[in-house]
């Protein structure tokens, strides 16, 4: 306890050791600091291949201003080389994000197509007996 009153009392007296610790310290925080954005990198650009890896579809879309725009910006900030790898990744991103909406979509198709299913068979029914009728 006596020796830390006596650093922080050499301290306060000796304002080249206060600068040295305080940039000390920022160093130590931009150390970290580089360190996470390392890490968040090396995760956003394993994220972008995996969307990336699987693309066998052409397309052909229409986009808004804004939307070519923020497209250009993470080609530009060289997140992608194109504006399709962009827009392959954030159309991803954007059904990834939804799942629940397109499960519940999915379970509706399927009833859609249980109905189709019986209505074909019906007609089917009754074009072969147009006399019969329920």
């Amino acid at each position: 306890m006596a020796d830390k009153m006596k650093d922080k009392s050499e301290a306060q007296k000796n304002p080249d050791t206060q600068e040295k610790s305080k940039q000390s310290t920022l160093d130590e925080i931009g150390n970290q600091v580089e360190k996470f954005a390392a890490k968040t990198a090396e995760s956003i650009r394993k994220v972008i291949e995996k969307a990336l890896a699987s693309r066998n579809t052409v397309m052909t879309i229409r986009v808004n201003d804004e939307s070519n725009i923020k497209m250009n910006m993470l080609v530009d900030a060289g997140f992608f080389k194109s504006r399709s790898e962009s827009a392959a990744f954030l159309i991803q991103e954007g059904i990834r994000r939804r799942e629940d909406l397109f499960v519940k979509i999915e379970g509706k198709l399927k009833k859609m197509d249980k109905l189709r299913s019986e209505i074909r068979t019906i007609v089917a029914s009754e074009m072969e007996n147009p006399d019969s009728s329920d």
